[in-house]
C-alpha cells in the first residue's frame, strides 16, 4: 500500500508488510514517472487500480468500488500523472486535480469558510494518511472538527516572538527589583543615581532635627525628674517626717517617765509636745530652729539661741516663740491661718500643761521682722508684758517669701498630776 509522506522526496513508498517484499521490510522508494515498472508488480491489483490515468475533468476514482481481488487486465504502460496544483505555501503538500475536485465535491468541507494564514504563522493542512481510501463519515467529522478548531483558535505569535517577549519580561523584572522609589509625581519611573542620592540625603535627619530631638528628650527627662521631685517633696517628705516626729514624741515621753530633768536642752533635743485641737495637730517641740535637725524632721523648733532667744513656757513672763513648716516635712503649721480668737493651743511639758488662747494673726510680714517674737510682740495687740506664745511659718504656701504670725495668751497652767486640761479632754 502507498501513502503520502510529508518531507519525502517521492510521493510513494512501498512497505513490505503490505504484500511486497519480506514481512516487516521496506523497499526503495518508487517513482512511477521515472522508474520502470518492475515485471513482478505490473500485474498486482494495486498497480492496476492506481495506474488508471484519470482524466482532467474527472473526479477522484472510487477505489472502494474496485475489486482488489479481481484478476488483472491487460497490462498497460505507466502513464504520467496530471500536473500538480500550485501549493498554498511552502509547507503545504501538493495536491492532484482529482483530489482537489473530490475535496470540492465534499459538501461538509465545501461549506466551511476559507481560512487565510495568520501573519507570521504558516498555514498547514492536515496531511492525508492514505489518499487511496475514500473518506468516510468519521473522517469527514474529524476534518470538520479540526477546521472549526483552527478557526476558533486565535492566531498567536510565533516561537521567535514568544522567546523575545519572555526575554524582555525577564529583563523588566530584573530591572524593577532593585529600582529606587519613584519620584513624586512620576509613579513607576526609576530614579537616576543623582536623584537616588538626593532622596537618600533627604531621608536622613538633618542636624536641626537631631538637635531638636535631643532637646526634647532633655525636656522630657527634666519633666520626669521634676515630677519625681514634687512627689518626693509633697508626699514622701511628709511620710518620713511623720515617722521621725512620732519617734521624737515617744522619746520625750520616755524621758518624762524616767524622771530626767536636764538643766538645759541641747539643740535638736525635744522637750515638750504641742496640741492644736482644732487642727488635730500633735507635734513635738525641740530646741532650736535648725532646718535639717529640727524642722525637716517634722518637729516644731523653739527660738532659744543667740539674739532670737525667747522665753520658755514655765517662765513667769515672756514670749514663747516657735517655728514650723507650713508645707512638706510633716507641715505641722499647714492650716494655722484657720485659727480664730479663743481657739486653744496647749503645750505639755514634763510637769505641766500650759493652755493658750489664740489672740491675733498677722497674715504676712517680712522674714527679717524679728519684732514679732519680742517679749511684747509688735502688731500683736498686747500692750504690756505677759505670758505669750508666738507661732511663725512661711507664706504663701509652697514658698518662703514671707512669714505668717499667730499670737496667743496663756490662760491656764495645769500640773500633769491633775490630768489633762479641758481643751484636750473634749
Amino acid at each position: 500500500m502507498s501513502a503520502v509522506r510529508p518531507g519525502h522526496e517521492h510521493e510513494y513508498e512501498y512497505e513490505g508488510r503490505y504484500g511486497y517484499g519480506p514481512e516487516g521490510q521496506s523497499e526503495p522508494a518508487y517513482d512511477p514517472l521515472t522508474d520502470p515498472v518492475p515485471p513482478d508488480r505490473q500485474g498486482s491489483p494495486w498497480f492496476r487500480a492506481t495506474n488508471i490515468p484519470p482524466t482532467e475533468d474527472s473526479a477522484a476514482p472510487d477505489f472502494g468500488a474496485t475489486d482488489m481481488t479481481a484478476p488483472a487486465g491487460p497490462q498497460q504502460e505507466p502513464q504520467e500523472w496530471p500536473a500538480l496544483q500550485q501549493p498554498l505555501n511552502a509547507t503545504e503538500e501538493p495536491r492532484h486535480d482529482w483530489y482537489a475536485a473530490g475535496a470540492a465535491a465534499d459538501p461538509v468541507t465545501a461549506s466551511l469558510p476559507a481560512q487565510a494564514p495568520a501573519p507570521g504563522q504558516e498555514q498547514r493542512r492536515t496531511p492525508v494518511s492514505d489518499p487511496i481510501l475514500v473518506p468516510d463519515d468519521e473522517t469527514v467529522a474529524l476534518r470538520t472538527s479540526d477546521t472549526r478548531r483552527a478557526a476558533q483558535t486565535p492566531p498567536g505569535p510565533g516561537r521567535a516572538e514568544r522567546r523575545r517577549a519572555a526575554k524582555s519580561r525577564g529583563r523588566r523584572r530584573a530591572s524593577a527589583a532593585p529600582a529606587a522609589t519613584p519620584a513624586a509625581g512620576e509613579p513607576g519611573k526609576p530614579l537616576s543615581r543623582v536623584e537616588a542620592r538626593r532622596a537618600a540625603r533627604a531621608a536622613k535627619d538633618s542636624p536641626a532635627v537631631i538637635a531638636s530631638r535631643a532637646i526634647g528628650e532633655l525636656f522630657i527627662t527634666f519633666g520626669v525628674l521634676m515630677l519625681l521631685f514634687v512627689t518626693y517633696q509633697l508626699w514622701w517628705t511628709n511620710v518620713l517626717a511623720g515617722q521621725q516626729a512620732d519617734k521624737a514624741a515617744n522619746k520625750i515621753q520616755d524621758d518624762w517617765a524616767k524622771g530626767r530633768k536636764p538643766d538645759a536642752f541641747e539643740p535638736g533635743q525635744g522637750f515638750a509636745i504641742m496640741y492644736i485641737p482644732k487642727l488635730d495637730v500633735v507635734v513635738p517641740i525641740a530646741e532650736g530652729i535648725d532646718k535639717q535637725s529640727v524642722l525637716d524632721r517634722g518637729m516644731v523648733g523653739h527660738y532659744g539661741e543667740g539674739k532670737l532667744k525667747t522665753a520658755m513656757p514655765e517662765d513667769k513672763q515672756g514670749n514663747f516663740a516657735v517655728a514650723g513648716h507650713r508645707n512638706t516635712h510633716g507641715e505641722p503649721f499647714r492650716y494655722i491661718n484657720r485659727l480664730e480668737r479663743g481657739d486653744p493651743i496647749v503645750v505639755e511639758t514634763q510637769d505641766t500643761y500650759y493652755t493658750y488662747e489664740m489672740a491675733n494673726i498677722l497674715p504676712q510680714t517680712s522674714p527679717s521682722n524679728v519684732s514679732v517674737i519680742s517679749p511684747v510682740p509688735e502688731q500683736s495687740g498686747f500692750k504690756e508684758p505677759g505670758r505669750y506664745i508666738t507661732l511663725t511659718t512661711c507664706t504663701p504656701e509652697f514658698t518662703s517669701t514671707y512669714r505668717m504670725i499667730v499670737w496667743g495668751k496663756m490662760v491656764e497652767e495645769r500640773p500633769r498630776s491633775k490630768g489633762k486640761p479641758d481643751a484636750l479632754v473634749g
